[in-house]
C-alpha cells in the first residue's frame, strides 16, 4: 500500500516561512512527485513537481521564485519551502505520486495516483 504522509503546516504570519515535508513508503518505483493546495471554495491547484528521473523541479506561476521543492533520495521524503507567504496561500497542502519518472506540466492532480492526507496552511493578515 502507497502511503503519503505530510508535515510542517501550521499558522504563520503574512511574510513568513513553512517548511513542509512529504514521506512516502510502499513502492519501490521512482515516481515524481508533486505538491498541491487547495483553498476553502476552489479547486486544487498544482504547485511544484519533481522529477526522479533527473531531478528537475517545475513550478506553477502562482509560486514561483518564492517556493523550493527538494527530494532526499536517502529517506524517500521530499519538502517544500515556503517564503514570502501571503493570505492567498492559505489552504490544505497535499503531495502526491505520478508513476511517470518526469515531471508533466502543466502540474494537473489527474496525473497522480496517490494522495497524503494534506496538512493546513493558515497565513494571517
Amino acid at each position: 500500500e502507497v502511503q503519503l504522509v505530510e508535515s510542517g503546516g501550521g499558522l504563520v504570519q503574512a511574510g513568513g516561512s513553512l517548511r513542509l515535508s512529504c514521506t512516502a513508503s510502499g513502492f519501490t518505483d521512482d515516481y515524481s512527485i508533486g505538491w498541491f493546495r487547495q483553498a476553502p471554495g476552489k479547486g486544487r491547484e498544482g504547485l511544484s513537481c519533481i522529477s526522479a528521473s533527473d531531478g528537475s523541479a517545475g513550478y506553477a506561476d502562482s509560486v514561483r521564485g518564492r517556493f523550493t521543492i527538494s527530494r532526499d533520495t536517502t529517506n524517500n521524503s521530499v519538502h517544500l519551502q515556503m517564503n514570502s507567504l501571503n493570505p492567498e496561500d492559505t489552504a490544505v497542502y497535499y503531495c502526491a505520486t505520478d508513476l511517470k519518472s518526469s515531471c508533466r506540466r502543466p502540474i494537473a492532480a489527474a496525473f497522480y495516483d496517490y494522495w497524503g492526507q494534506g496538512t493546513q496552511v493558515t497565513v494571517s493578515s
